[in-house]
């Protein structure tokens, strides 16, 4: 994943396939030039590429490898946040772009067909890559349009839901902040459900129509990332690791563990050093 002197952008390359990799989706576009990655958020599976992208409008704990890439045909990606600013600006200005009905709960993830406008903005957005002395004056302006197209295409109603404050995506979205920082810690329902202002049945049900999970699921999912992330960048072991994140047991941290990941976590861990060990060698 390469950073851009664009602020937002960043182009991903791969000239392999990946294993899984798992990491927390932050509001974002992506635009495959080519090749294919698959991202699973829970037990659902999202395969994008050239005639598909990828929308996340809240943090998503995701689990994606890179399925379709070679030396020859790189897997090319294009990852630009949503700017909720931004877009919040369009809906006052474009007040036709958004819907009157703001309580219907949207999927947190989608995929949607790619359209030749929006590519054609993503493409000029990306040419500013080679004409540095421009991107102050025009990358705000190719960055608005990329931004309309998407809240102007029917299929992207969660897009739009980003721009509207007391949505019910955003009235969600608090709730996931508020996880993704405290996720080593107990909670209660009722209290999560409060900083959403709903009452805690109306916020279990427009949580898991978000993220496709219940709010101890979700941290779950983010507890095993996080875990995961000690085990390799600070070799911790196993246990260390699950006590770290704020698990009690150890059996139920390898349970969640292999359940969400595929495999426990000592021989996750150890498949994944001896992988990068193999390919600095190999480089």
């Amino acid at each position: 994943m390469h950073a851009t002197r664009i602020a937002g952008l960043q182009i991903m390359r791969s000239a392999s396939p990946t294993v899984s990799v798992p990491s927390v989706y932050t509001p974002m576009l992506c635009l495959v030039a080519q090749g294919r990655k698959q991202a699973m958020l829970g037990a659902a599976a999202y395969l994008y590429h050239p005639q598909m992208y990828l929308v996340a409008s809240v943090d998503l704990p995701i689990v994606g490898s890179v399925i379709e890439a070679s030396a020859a045909q790189p897997y090319l990606c294009f990852c630009l946040d949503l700017d909720t600013a931004v877009l919040s600006d369009l809906a006052v200005s474009h007040p036709e772009l958004v819907e009157p009905q703001r309580d219907a709960a949207q999927a947190g993830l989608l995929l949607n067909h790619s359209t030749p406008p929006l590519q054609d903005a993503a493409v000029r957005l990306a040419r500013l890559l080679d004409q540095p002395q421009e991107i102050a004056a025009l990358a705000p302006l190719v960055l608005r349009e990329v931004l309309y197209r998407l809240m102007a295409d029917p299929a992207n109603a969660v897009v739009r839901q980003m721009a509207i404050a007391d949505s019910r995506l955003n009235q969600i979205s608090k709730a996931i902040v508020w996880l993704r920082e405290h996720y080593a810690q107990r909670f209660r329902i009722e209290q999560i459900a409060d900083l959403s202002a709903m009452s805690r049945s109306t916020f279990h049900a427009h949580f898991k129509a978000v993220t496709s999970m219940t709010p101890l699921e979700y941290r779950s999912h983010l507890r095993v990332h996080e875990a995961r992330r000690l085990m390799l960048a600070e070799a911790l072991n196993a246990a260390d690791a699950g006590f770290r994140v704020g698990y009690e047991s150890a059996s139920q941290f390898s349970r969640d563990y292999a359940r969400i990941l595929g495999a426990p976590p000592a021989r996750d861990a150890q498949r994944l050093r001896a992988g990068a060990q193999a390919a600095t060698q190999a480089a």
